[in-house]
């Protein structure tokens, strides 16, 4: 039983309680509290972690692990595939053994990835973050993170280990699946709302992965990041920054990187610099898995477990996971021997029970099997619901982005239906295509071959076939993802030569550590098609047959040849267990896309690292032979209707250099069936201190519109998000001539304005407006 009495635990517990338990606490309960521990895992199997096996230890009972307490449950649910109900009932059981048989009492936080929907057996999955960035519409990324929390709740878990809020640097980089975006603007109001969505339903949302990850030499995972210090703040942070300040988020998870040769994990600047003192951040710094144990192994800053754990801990890394490797024994050392104080324990204790006592674990009253409400009917066992479906849909549908259509598509709109569609490629007949790494059937489930998928997932064939149920539909698979197999090739080139129309479907397959072309652990040396699928999408192509190709993929590959030569492109970003249908409803018509690219398609991989956010050396240029200019730009999307715009006005010519621009636009549906515009908004600063991008994003409105219907958008954009680094170091504001512009994407000029900022340069103080507000009328 507890020790602790109710007064001292209670629900309205604040500071001085938690010091106060603190104070009763021996060194073992302290360092108890600060470590997670993961059972069940495979260790026959490939890794679900960086170095896993190298980190691996003989794996004790939890009994024995969680004598003086536990802080944190990792991956309960998300290890191996444990049903829901059965899930809930051990999570309980050992949630009733801590609170019984340890000294204290203290239940532990239960983590578990999210990325994509709850990674466990049977849990909804919805499609990946590039797809939330591609639909441009963050009320929707809000209401689906809402929807994930409500089932982690429902199942005893308290913290996800999401958003990723990483910029896309580099399309070689196996992660920029995990990623919403190019444009940090971007990123950054998405991202906000899946803080806000996830946490309103009581669950801690953890920022992935502060700071710098994306940002790797050559698109590697892992390795060395050499981003100037104004990259780093002006880009790389801005995500985080708005995302604790304007949503609260409660959890950040460090970046494995070492920034110009310091480790974030030992970076006191920036875990308690930036994130503490200057952004006011007051929840908890979890160690993304084995990243205190990497000081040592992998960074050698380090001697031992000991000192990478002091260094961490100091920083202000105040939970490691998923286990304690370092923050049990080798730093019960540290501090015995009087190399680390203990009010740098205390310190990071302090944060972790504050946030236990937020979540209510600290009060006597707390057990294991409150039942949360269900709507009537509802089951808490069900994790995969109607609701669930629908918004996966959702998301799915306003995430195709339609890149090329010469006209052939929809296919049932304004031909009749056609007779035969081959329907061929590697992606075709995969249920698994449809999902990202960290969605449970790609990150675990390969692991366990004896289980199914425990979702009802249909393919791109399957719902193609349900889509067009009068015609004749032949399939062929052609090649593989990545074994260059040629052999196949022939037969699809009949197949598409006998059809009406070819619907060829190729991509990636999402894996971990080289088991898959994307991923985590899964670069690209080049960013071709993987294999042999450009082989076979050319060799439909030339059989005259008109040819839809799907992309299933990760990341943008080099394209450029594809868009001058099939009928139609649809882009799909792993779209979830709803996405097939989605994809079939666009070639029909059924769904009128209105997604928008989140990502510039490269020009080729000697073209990487690219943004369109680059400064003029950063174009194309005759001084060089290479071509940066990428074959579709960031913000890019076709649609079946047509949109106009007039009437782009400022309310004035100048601004005050701390205050705002504010615009309006008219946006009309020209055409002749239901769509939505995404509306965006770009400025320019062509004359600064330091250079600045040719363009970049300060607002954006998806914008549904009826046929001949308009709309007016109003912009107020906060001068904050002009901001830049200066060359002392210091966030400012000038005045002087700023461009804003209304694009269709980041190239494509309609309208512009120029505005004059005027006033003394404004030093930034971090109470400014960071999120423009938009008002449709």
């Amino acid at each position: 039983m507890s020790a602790i009495d109710d007064e001292t635990v209670g629900p309205a517990h604040g500071r001085a309680q938690v010091r106060e338990l603190i104070a009763a606490m021996t060194l073992e309960e302290k360092l108890a509290q600060l470590v997670g521990l993961w059972q069940g895992v495979d260790r026959e199997g490939g890794a679900v972690a960086p170095l896993q096996d190298a980190m691996d230890t003989v794996e004790q009972s939890f009994a024995d692990f969680a004598a003086h307490g536990l802080g944190q449950i990792t991956r309960h649910y998300g290890t191996r595939p444990l049903d829901p109900q059965e899930g809930r009932a051990t999570l309980a059981a050992k949630q009733r053994w801590l609170k019984e048989n340890t000294r204290l009492g203290i239940p532990a936080i239960v983590h578990e990835e999210c990325l994509t929907g709850l990674a466990a057996w049977k849990a909804a999955t919805y499609p990946v973050p590039p797809a939330w960035g591609a639909t441009f519409d963050p009320p929707l990324v809000e209401r689906m993170a809402a929807r994930i929390g409500r089932t982690m709740a429902d199942l005893g878990i308290h913290q996800g280990l999401a958003p990723v809020l990483d910029v896309i640097r580099d399309m070689r980089w196996g992660r920029v699946e995990e990623c919403i975006s190019e444009d940090p603007y971007h990123v950054a109001v998405t991202g906000a709302a899946y803080v806000r969505g996830l946490q309103s339903a009581g669950i801690i949302a953890t920022l992935k992965h502060f700071v710098g990850y994306s940002d790797s030499r050559a698109g590697r995972n892992l390795a060395p990041v050499h981003a100037g210090t104004r990259e780093v703040r002006d880009v790389l942070e801005f995500p985080f920054e708005v995302a604790v300040r304007d949503a609260g988020a409660r959890s950040v998870m460090n970046s494995y990187a070492e920034i110009d040769g310091v480790p974030v994990a030992a970076s006191a600047g920036h875990l308690t610099g930036t994130l503490r003192e200057e952004w006011g951040f007051d929840g908890t710094v979890v160690a993304d898995y084995f990243a205190v144990a990497f000081l040592q192994t992998l960074h050698r800053v380090a001697e031992d477990g000991g000192d990478a754990a002091a260094q961490a801990i100091t920083a202000g890394i105040d939970v490691e996971l998923p286990t304690g490797v370092t923050y049990l024994q080798p730093l019960k050392e540290r501090v015995e021997d009087g190399r680390l104080g203990m009010d740098i324990v205390d310190r990071a204790l302090e944060r972790v029970l504050r946030q236990k006592a937020e979540l209510g674990l600290l009060d006597p009253a707390w057990s294991p099997n409150s039942a949360p409400a269900h709507a009537e009917g509802a089951s808490a066992d069900d994790v995969d619901t109607a609701e669930d479906r629908a918004l996966a849909a959702a998301v799915a549908e306003r995430s195709l982005v339609l890149l090329r259509n010469d006209g052939v598509l929809p296919l049932g709109a304004t031909r009749p239906a056609p007779g035969r569609i081959a329907v061929i490629g590697p992606n075709a007949q995969s249920p698994s295509a449809m999902f990202g790494c960290y969605s449970f059937i790609n990150h675990v489930l390969p692991h366990h071959p004896d289980y199914d998928t425990g979702l009802g997932v249909e393919t791109v064939e399957a719902a193609l076939r349900r889509e067009f149920a009068t015609a004749d539909v032949v399939t062929e698979r052609g090649t593989g993802i990545d074994d260059g197999a040629t052999d196949g090739i022939p037969a699809a080139a009949t197949a598409a030569a006998d059809a009406d129309v070819a619907v060829v479907v190729v991509g990636d397959r999402s894996g971990l550590f080289g088991r898959g072309t994307s991923g985590e652990g899964c670069d690209a040396d080049d960013l071709e098609l993987p294999g042999a699928q450009r082989a076979l999408v050319e060799a439909v192509i030339a059989t005259g047959t008109p040819t839809v190709v799907v992309l299933l993929t990760g990341r943008g590959y080099a394209l450029g040849w594809l868009l001058d030569a099939a009928a139609a492109v649809v882009q799909a970003f792993f779209p979830g267990e709803e996405g097939a249908a989605a994809i079939a409803g666009v070639i029909s018509g059924r769904v009128n896309p209105s997604g928008r690219m989140p990502m510039s398609l490269p020009r080729g991989a000697g073209a990487q690292p690219y943004s369109y956010l680059h400064p003029p050396l950063g174009a194309a240029s005759s001084v060089t032979n290479i071509d940066t200019e990428p074959p579709v730009r960031y913000g890019f999307g076709l649609g079946y209707t047509r949109f106009g715009y007039e009437d782009f006005t400022v309310d004035a010519e100048t601004a005050d250099v701390a205050d705002a621009v504010r615009c309006a636009v008219t946006v009309r549906n020209t055409g002749d069936r239901e769509g939505a515009e995404v509306v965006q908004l770009y400025a320019s600063d062509p004359v600064a201190s330091v250079t600045r991008p040719l363009a970049q994003l300060v607002a954006f409105a998806r914008v549904p519109l009826g046929p001949g219907e308009s709309a007016r958008v109003h912009f107020t954009v906060p001068t904050r998000l002009l901001a830049f680094t200066d060359r002392g170091g210091v966030r400012i504001v000038e005045p002087g001539d700023i461009g804003v512009s209304v694009r269709r994407d980041a190239g494509d000029v309609i309208l512009e304005h120029t505005v004059r900022l005027t006033g003394e340069v404004h030093i930034v103080t971090g109470a400014e407006p960071r999120i423009s507000t938009v008002d449709i009328s």
